[in-house]
């Protein structure tokens, strides 16, 4: 059932990239353009049908990655088109209307995402909460004077301006991620037992790199106020001959308290074959318990590593985020655009170099990704293929000619110059830039296949 279930999960992914054409399709019809055919998918036609109403072939292709939707276009007609069918060509709408019909693929992607976001917020969503665990010495955490247990509030720029309110850690981290971006100096107003304070948080040794991975651990936050217990001991391991047992809950390592998981786990990998001490509660009482993490050598990267071999469950304080119709729209426009506006600038910089190609994904991620969140629930899945939708709008507004932005881009120009481009020039551009667009897509194509294959295979 698991596996049917991440087909499904798959195939409905894959549908998000039939809404673009969707959006084009219905545009088109309502500015007077006459369809052709609607494909969902390429290749082989599999099924196919026309539609005694409009005219428009409909047709369900072999290879499910995406579809196309085909316009009368003179440009793309050897034969005469029919004179009474000429006013329902693309070619001859105005150029509003040519921008308005490309445009929509991408609008339609940003709509669904909003319309996600939106019910995802309406709807309610328990998300861990905003505690910060414990920081790592020499961490941003650790400088700004956090200690563990203080609960985040808002956050503001340390130059003025409006504070925003902090609703839950997902929320703590994109507002951090907004931040690392501009290297802005932020300022944290947390809870803590003696009242809310402000936390200065520097942000100068964080650099696009860092972006690429969990940059928050590298600042030192991590959710906590917690409680980490136990689940199972691994039989001859170093917590089997330490005396830890199943059931402990783990409240201290070498007196640092403990919340976290990863923390935990972090502090055990940096002292293999170090004695470390555990405070621990067991049946109403504590005890201490020393262990020496075995060494091991981590798969992933060569390096040696502690391990004492106990399966860890991690139950996080969490809060349940729930708004209005109204607060909903308003933080799922705002939710597309921020993470739309991040998409572009990590592309760019991943184009000058400065981020790393690694963030490129293709449809083998996004198929894994799929089956991934749909295990994680509903809420998860709504969210991944949110941003699933913000990605295709995203990349169609690149320039790049064979896409979307770059026939707008195209359009514009003629709008500004008030004339199309001569019949001379158009063949000479198009031969030119759709040459240079297609070594564009067959290049990022390859390297997000590349990419593909390093997450699966791990080389």
């Amino acid at each position: 059932m698991n596996f049917l279930t991440e087909i499904v999960a798959i195939v409905v992914a894959i549908s998000v990239l039939v809404v673009h054409e969707f959006g084009h399709y219905s545009v088109a019809r309502m500015c007077g353009v006459k369809v052709l055919r609607f494909s969902v998918g390429f290749g082989k036609p599999l099924v196919q049908w026309t539609s005694k109403k409009t005219g428009v072939e409909w047709t369900i292709a072999s290879l499910p990655l995406g579809g196309y939707v085909k316009m009368l276009d003179e440009r793309e007609f050897e034969d005469r088109i029919p004179s009474a069918d000429l006013p329902r060509a693309f070619n001859r709408q105005s150029v509003f209307k040519r921008i308005v019909i490309v445009a929509a693929g991408p609008a339609a992607n940003f709509v669904l995402a909003i319309a996600l976001f939106s019910a995802v917020f309406a709807s309610g969503v328990t998300e861990p909460a905003a505690i910060v665990s414990a920081p790592a010495p020499d961490t941003a955490a650790a400088r700004a004077g956090f200690e563990g247990g203080e609960k985040i509030l808002s956050m503001r720029n340390a130059a003025g301006g409006e504070s925003h309110a902090i609703h839950s850690w997902s929320d703590l981290r994109l507002k951090f991620l907004d931040a690392s971006f501009d290297h802005r100096q932020i300022v944290l107003t947390a809870k803590t037992r003696e009242g809310a304070y402000d936390f200065p948080v520097n942000m100068t040794g964080i650099t696009d790199a860092d972006a690429d991975q969990d940059f928050m651990d590298k600042l030192g936050f991590t959710p906590g106020g917690g409680t980490l217990t136990v689940a199972g001991i691994g039989p001859g391991s170093a917590a089997q001959k330490g005396g830890l047992a199943a059931g402990d809950k783990l409240r201290a390592i070498d007196g640092r308290p403990v919340d976290n998981a990863t923390s935990f786990i972090d502090y055990v990998k940096g002292h293999g074959g170090k004695p470390v001490t555990l405070t621990v509660e067991r049946g109403g009482k504590s005890d201490a318990v020393t262990i020496t993490p075995e060494v091991k050598t981590d798969a992933s990267n060569g390096k040696e590593i502690g391990r004492i071999d106990a399966a860890l469950a991690n139950q996080l304080p969490t809060v349940d985020v729930h708004y209005g119709p109204i607060e909903s729209l308003g933080l799922g426009v705002n939710r597309t655009w921020d993470i739309s506006t991040y998409s572009l600038r990590m592309f760019g910089r991943m184009i000058t170099g400065e981020a790393s190609l690694k963030n490129l994904s293709g449809p083998m991620t996004i198929a894994d990704y799929a089956g991934k969140s749909v295990r994680l629930g509903p809420t998860a899945f709504i969210y991944f293929l949110a941003l699933v939708s913000i990605s295709l709008g995203v990349l169609n507004l690149l320039p790049i000619p064979v896409l979307d932005g770059g026939h707008l881009l195209y359009y514009l120009i003629e709008a500004v110059i008030g004339k199309a481009v001569s019949d001379r020039w158009q063949l000479v551009l198009q031969r030119a830039l759709q040459r240079a667009g297609l070594v564009c897509i067959v290049t990022l194509s390859m390297i997000a296949l590349f990419n593909d294959l390093a997450r699966l295979i791990r080389f």
